[in-house]
Parts: structure tokens; sequence; C-alpha cells
């Protein structure tokens, strides 16, 4: 049963993970009475830039030409505009060709009286109205939606999970196992993203990959009557891989930035999301297997090590994929 729940949400995740994940990430900065340093940043996907423009209002003119620089994983655009004397206030920003995929455009606005904004804008209204300073309220709200979608196609990130929701059993080692794992994740989200520590990206992304190959292994062992740590101490793995793992949302949380008036509080919330996702995706499987065990089918016994074998192998894949791009 369990075996068929773990292939189902395999096939439904690696799917989720071919879609654009990453928001678009527009920042308005006024450094004079009209006018505005521009900074349009959009993610490519499999080498192709998503089909997503900005368009500023009519009355916006460039003071130089645009300077656009590509990168592995996006394409930036920077303008020099001016905007006239009553500035960008109430005017309105689009975003064309947003709602033909499922990409946020993260927008964050600095304007010259110190006051700032961040709002998220969706497929569902691809534009946006300039407004003053709306303080904590919507910065907890983008924040905390961001870390959720994170986490919501973090594959990886739900593969370690999932591995551990297999290994620990009882509800009592469950709870201290997942516990050990948003501790440890948290404590070094907040130190990489407060800068005190820093850790190359890519060694982390082939580490944390490796980290499911681990407890895949681990699950095979115990079914094979060999009980290892992850076995008996299941808390102390997700501790230990929880750090690495907080590096990982550390990198995605760089990449999205954070509003300079509300730095704890974004980073707190983006913690928060990525909670509620976890939270969510551990009671879905658990659901679902509750689910599947009133269904009397008899599987055989090669069957329990289907979900193992699929998580290691699906891991290992990542481990040579990121190993070969350093």
């Amino acid at each position: 049963m369990i075996a068929g729940v773990v292939l189902t949400l395999l096939s439904a995740f690696s799917s989720a993970q071919a879609h654009e994940i990453r928001p678009a990430y527009l920042e308005l900065k006024e450094t004079a009475p009209g006018r505005f340093i521009v900074l349009w940043r959009t993610p490519v996907m499999s080498g192709m830039r998503l089909p997503v423009v900005l368009k500023l209002p009519d009355d916006v003119r460039n003071l130089k030409d645009p300077v656009v620089q590509e990168l592995t994983d996006s394409l930036v655009e920077r303008r020099w505009v001016e905007t006239g004397r009553d500035g960008l206030n109430g005017k309105r920003i689009e975003f064309p060709g947003l709602q033909l995929t499922i990409t946020d455009v993260l927008a964050r606005v600095h304007l010259l009286d110190g006051t700032e904004s961040t709002t998220l804008v969706h497929p569902s209204k691809g534009w946006m109205e300039i407004t003053g300073s709306r303080g904590l309220l919507p910065v907890a709200a983008t924040y905390t939606l961001l870390g959720t979608e994170h986490i919501g196609f973090g594959i990886d990130h739900l593969l370690f999970v999932l591995a551990l929701l297999i290994i620990a059993n009882g509800t009592m080692r469950l709870l201290k196992t997942v516990t050990a794992f948003t501790v440890a994740h948290s404590i070094t989200l907040a130190l990489a993203t407060l800068g005190f520590v820093h850790v190359p990206s890519k060694p982390v992304e082939a580490t944390i990959a490796l980290s499911i190959v681990f407890v895949a292994l681990e699950i095979i062992r115990r079914r094979e009557g060999r009980d290892g740590i992850a076995s008996r101490a299941p808390w102390i793995v997700a501790f230990t891989f929880g750090l690495l793992h907080g590096f990982g949302f550390a990198g995605a949380l760089s990449e999205i930035g954070l509003p300079q008036n509300h730095i704890p509080a974004a980073l707190f919330f983006f913690n928060v999301g990525v909670e509620i996702g976890q939270i969510l995706f551990i009671a879905i499987v658990l659901a679902v297997i509750a689910a599947a065990r009133r269904v009397r089918v008899q599987l055989p016994r090669w069957a329990e090590l289907v979900p193992p074998y699929a998580i290691g192998s699906i891991a290992m894949f990542w481990v040579v994929q990121r190993v070969a791009s350093f």
C-alpha cells in the first residue's frame, strides 16, 4: 500500500518540478524626485526565458539605454527612467504574459521618502498599482506564501521528509523527527540569510540529494533486519541533514531578496510558510496512507522495497547531475 502511495506522490511531484517555480522579480528604487532605477529579473527554465514582460506606465521614459545581463538561471535587465513630477504613486505596472505561467512576480518599491512596499503579483491578476508603505502585514502574507510555494515545489526537500516518514514509525518518533528537522533548517536558514555563514550553493544542493540517498539506504537496511542510525534515532539524522536543507532554503530566499525595513519579519514568515507547506505535505501523506489501509490488498513482500529504491534512485540521479554542474 505504501509503495503505491509513494510512487504516486513521486510521479506527481516530479511533474510539478518541471514547471516554473521561482518568481520573477521587480525592484523600483527612487533616486531623485521622479527618477527610478529599475531592476527586472525573469527566470530562465531549460534555457528559455519565461514569457513575462514588464510594461511601465506610458509616460515613463528611459534616461539611457537599458543594460541586459544573461545569467544561467535568469535574465536581468536594468533601466534608468524618469516618471515626471507625479512619480509612480497611483499608477499601474503590468506584466503581459504572466497569465500564461504559474509564476508570480515579487515586486519591491523603494520611494525617496523612505517608505517601501512589497507585493506578490499572481497570474490571475497580472498588474499592480504603486502605493506607499503598507506596513508589516503585506510582507508577512507575501513571504509566508513564498515559503509555502518553495517547499511545495521543492521535491528534494519533500522526498527527504517522505523518507523520514517511512523510517520513523510511531507518533512520538515521528513528532520528534519532524521537530528536529524543523529546528535544524530554521537555524541555518537564519544564519545564512543574515550573512553569518556562507556556504557555496552547488555543493549544498549535491549534499542534500546525497542525504536522501542515505536515508533511502537506511530504509532498505531496516527491511533486511539491520537497523542503522536512522532507524534507531531518526531525529538525529533529521537534525544533522536538516542543517544542510536550511542552507538550501537560504539559497532560494537569497534569490528572492528581503525588504530592508522588514528583514527579521520576512525571514520569520518565509520560515513559517515552509513549515506550513511541510505540515500540509505530511498530513496529505498520512491521510492517503490511512485511506489505503482500508483497502485490503495483498501485496508481495518485495513491494516494501519499491519506495526506498525509487526515492534513492531519483536522489542518486540528482547527486550525479548536481556534481556534474560544479
